[in-house]
């Protein structure tokens, strides 16, 4: 069941949307509500894309709107931003075959590019495992192997478990340079952008998605990936320090590894410079 498109993302409207459509759609008893970017020129794989936790498909704005001509597709998870939390927790496993049966009932029956960024990451690593002949390439940006990776420094780590960020934009604004870093270390005007397309997630979609990243990890299966895999990284990220990066290279059999001179959020605070790296790497017909 797909219910009508949101009249305040309209191209028209005072603060238009990076995306073609938002909507909200039924999948598997769940509500979701799904944006979706048209492509442009020849077709090619849609690009799914699974965000952070608690973040609401508007924070991926500024990188939906630098990658132009790559069909794009994302989804609020389940408890984050307008998706309603389910009843019960759920593990990636879950999600990531919710994520498939979102992109059938979008049309999208062949082959699938898949990206997750920080928690997300861990997701589309699950989807990519699980859908093997679905999944063309894999894209992990800002990310881990789950709750065993190389933690940043417990303070930061603290501020990530509580959603506050989310709720307060003051406390935001103040924990950001330290939380984030790169360059949200240094521009004020990227904390103001950042913090104008947050959406607070509900508590307890929150908290399902900390269960689902507690004792989850893909080192087991990492050096079984058979897609093309390009690694991404921040060189100042203090969440995921770029180890992390450096072990899915040595562990994902066909990857690469670039580092970007930024933060954690690097995808969308350095869109210009990541969304070319992504564009040539989709297109690439070698790999």
């Amino acid at each position: 069941m797909t219910a009508a498109p949101e009249a305040a993302q309209r191209k028209c409207g005072p603060t238009p949307s990076a995306y073609s459509e938002i909507r909200h759609i039924e999948v598997d008893g769940q509500m979701l509500r799904v944006g979706r970017r048209r492509g442009e020129g020849k077709p090619g794989p849609p690009l799914l894309i699974f965000n952070g936790i608690g973040a609401n498909l508007e924070m991926l704005e500024p990188f939906v709107e630098a990658l132009r001509g790559v069909e794009i597709v994302v989804f609020d998870v389940p408890g984050a931003g307008a998706s309603p939390a389910p009843r019960l927790p759920y593990r990636y496993r879950h999600i990531a075959v919710l994520a498939d049966h979102v992109m059938s009932e979008l049309g999208y029956h062949g082959e699938v590019d898949a990206l997750g960024v920080s928690w997300g990451g861990g997701l589309a690593q699950q989807y990519a495992h699980l859908h093997p002949g679905r999944c063309r390439r894999l894209i992990l940006a800002a990310t881990s192997f789950g709750s065993i990776m190389i933690p940043g420094k417990f303070s930061v780590t603290r501020k990530l478990i509580n959603p506050r960020r989310y709720y307060d934009r003051s406390y935001l604004k103040r924990v950001a340079p330290e939380l984030y870093g790169g360059r949200m270390r240094r521009d004020q005007s990227l904390i103001d952008h950042h913090t104008d397309h947050v959406r607070p997630p509900n508590g307890r979609g929150y908290l399902y998605q900390m269960m689902a990243f507690w004792g989850w990890t893909s080192l087991p299966w990492l050096h079984r990936l058979r897609q093309h895999t390009l690694i991404m990284a921040g060189s100042d990220d203090p969440i995921i320090p770029l180890p992390n990066a450096k072990v899915f290279k040595f562990l994902i059999p066909l990857s690469q590894l670039v580092v970007f001179d930024d933060g954690h959020l690097f995808l969308m605070t350095s869109a210009d410079e990541v969304a070319p790296v992504v564009r040539r790497f989709l297109a690439d017909t070698t790999a």
